[in-house]
């Protein structure tokens, strides 16, 4: 079966999370994806070590279906590869400052003049302009300067959130923005840059609360998991474990208020609206505790799901395996990695297509795999190749 990708080529100069992850889209759906790290490999190769090497668990994760190449792009011997390489691809992908990518000279002028459809699918913490455009940061430097921090956990110090939301975030901005460039390349045969930064993801994934504090001047704080525009919205304590409960709109809070036995609360003007309950939440915890807590955390997440309350457990990371629901999906991909005591879990492709679905080809690729074989594809030789090699370019 032909992927919808397929024949399009990417060099991957991205490191991290956000490049990786884009990149991993892509191939998930049949591009060729060929990653670029340095002689020693990249940094976020050996970030939280599981092989006997010390590949990384999220590194084994987001570089499947990609092949990778060994690459000092900064060696002056190195112009003669990254020319090739890029004037037989369709796009270039690097989460890397623009001063950065104008000294290795990925920038997308040196890139267009070398092939002038070519897409530059550009990554930055802080984005390309402005005050900030050369600084370096990660994923919690956004947390914290979105105001995400500020309102996550319980009162007292900031707290991050142990997801990296806003670097996948931003993959899946940038993964769109290129297929979007891809397709209008399709229509006018133009190449463009595609612009994504940590800094535009996390104030989109705030604009609600922000908005609000702007009209409304509403200064919110931190309320631990209990939601700040409706209620029940909250973690709540069963007689063996957690529930998360989200209920919104009337109709929904009334089968909550029936189940738990308080229809009192219905008409209550306490309770006229969403708003109203999550002002007025103490009331409503004090409700759902006398009724969760008497439960057992499976005889909870049925009577709720019977009234058609949305809910969950929470669990720690070991029950997540074992769920039904996560099994029946087939979210869970077990692979063989070298050098792995076990087999890793990889999640699958989380997007499907019913006609041209994507999925894991093959596993991450080991550090400059497939350097010998993108170069002999590129038209080097033997001879040349092991010249690279010995020069330190490769």
């Amino acid at each position: 079966m032909n992927l919808p990708l397929q024949g399009i080529r990417v060099l991957d100069f991205g490191r991290y999370i956000a490049g990786p992850y884009c990149s991993m889209l892509l191939g998930d759906f049949g591009a060729e994806v060929i990653r670029v790290e340095r002689r020693e490999g990249g940094e976020d190769r050996w970030v939280a070590p599981i092989t006997e090497e010390g590949e990384g668990s999220t590194f084994i994760g987001i570089n499947r279906n990609k092949k990778s190449m060994t690459l000092d792009p900064a060696n002056p011997q190195s112009y003669e590869i990254k020319h090739r390489l890029v004037s037989r691809a369709d796009v270039v992908l690097a989460n890397l400052p623009q001063d950065v990518l104008l000294k290795l000279g990925l920038d997308y002028d040196s890139l267009k003049a070398i092939k002038p459809d070519i897409i530059l699918t550009r990554i930055s913490t802080f984005g390309h302009e402005g005050p900030y455009a050369n600084r370096v940061g990660f994923d919690p430097v956004i947390q914290a300067m979105s105001g995400a921090m500020s309102l996550t956990g319980f009162p007292g110090a900031p707290v991050r959130s142990v997801v990296n939301f806003e670097d996948y975030g931003t993959a899946l901005h940038a993964a769109f923005g290129t297929m979007v460039a891809l397709f209008e390349r399709e229509r006018t045969g133009k190449g463009q840059i595609v612009d994504a930064s940590l800094l535009s993801t996390g104030i989109a994934f705030m604009q609600s609360l922000l908005a609000e504090r702007h009209v409304l001047d509403i200064a919110r704080q931190q309320q631990g998991n209990t939601g700040y525009h409706a209620a029940p919205a909250d973690a709540y304590r069963t007689k063996d474990g957690w529930v998360i409960i989200m209920a919104i709109g009337n109709y929904m809070f009334s089968r909550w208020a029936k189940l738990v036995g308080r229809p009192d609360l219905i008409d209550d003007p306490r309770c006229a609206d969403d708003i109203s309950r999550a002002n007025n939440k103490d009331l409503i915890t004090d409700a759902m505790n006398s009724w969760i807590s008497v439960r057992t955390t499976e005889e909870a997440i049925r009577d709720l799901e019977e009234a058609r309350v949305p809910c969950g457990p929470i669990y720690d990371l070991g029950a997540v395996f074992d769920d039904e629901q996560i099994k029946a999906r087939g979210l869970f991909r077990y692979m063989d990695y070298p050098g792995s005591p076990k087999s890793v879990p990889v999640v699958n492709t989380p997007v499907q297509l019913s006609e041209t679905p994507g999925g894991i080809r093959h596993r991450a690729p080991t550090l400059g795999e497939h350097t010998d074989e993108v170069l002999q594809e590129s038209g080097f030789s033997e001879a040349e190749i092991m010249a690279f090699r010995n020069s330190g370019v490769i």
